[in-house]
């Protein structure tokens, strides 16, 4: 089983990337947003530390995380980030890893594991390779303007508190361009697939 990890900024494209993945080549596709998600339900041992490193301030009335609350605070400062994934991400990480584990029994081909963290995770002892979904600032900014309603504000502080695309270059396998046509994307896909 090849295990391949996508990572890229904000708006650069990569679920479409994901989809076409699952589409094409019949891959497992984890986004690691969403297993987070899951692992910090009410009564997990994340959801758990949370409540106890952000306050209840954190929460909303029926019990349940308030997100936006936690993605302001994130965003803001960079030390309660910085304990947020201390909280979250080896659970995400052990997640994966038992996941892969049975996948692999299925005798799946292509697993794909996606995350705008996963250079700064060391993900790279866990996937045979990791591609760094690149795309034009400007696309970029248009894309989560018209698909997510972001104001141009809101998208320079998310982009500003992820990696360069220089860093993810130097810390990738390789960069997939999905600026142009899908079409030239999907180009570059299959030829690293068959490579």
């Amino acid at each position: 089983m090849r295990v391949i990890g996508i990572t890229g900024g904000v708006g650069t494209g990569k679920s479409k990337v994901l989809n076409y993945l699952e589409d094409e080549y019949h891959a497992t596709v984890r986004q690691l947003d969403k297993v987070a998600k899951e692992l910090q339900e009410v009564g997990t041992p994340c959801y758990d530390a949370i409540v106890e490193a952000f306050g209840p301030e954190v929460l909303l009335p029926d019990g349940n995380l308030d997100r936006r609350t936690i993605a302001k605070v994130m965003f803001s400062d960079s030390g309660k980030r910085q304990l947020m994934n201390k909280i979250v991400h080896p659970k995400v990480k052990e997640w994966i890893r038992e996941d892969i584990k049975k996948e692999r029994l299925k005798e799946v081909h292509l697993y794909v594991i996606e995350a705008a963290l996963l250079v700064e995770d060391n993900y790279k002892e866990i996937c045979d390779e990791i591609w760094f979904i690149y795309s034009e600032k400007s696309d970029r900014i248009d894309r989560l303007e018209k698909s997510r309603g972001y104001s141009k504000e809101k998208i320079e502080q998310i982009m500003s508190a992820q990696l360069s695309d220089q860093e993810f270059r130097e810390n990738t396998d390789i960069t997939v361009d999905n600026s142009g046509k899908f079409e030239e994307t999907t180009r570059e896909i299959k030829a690293r697939l068959h490579s």
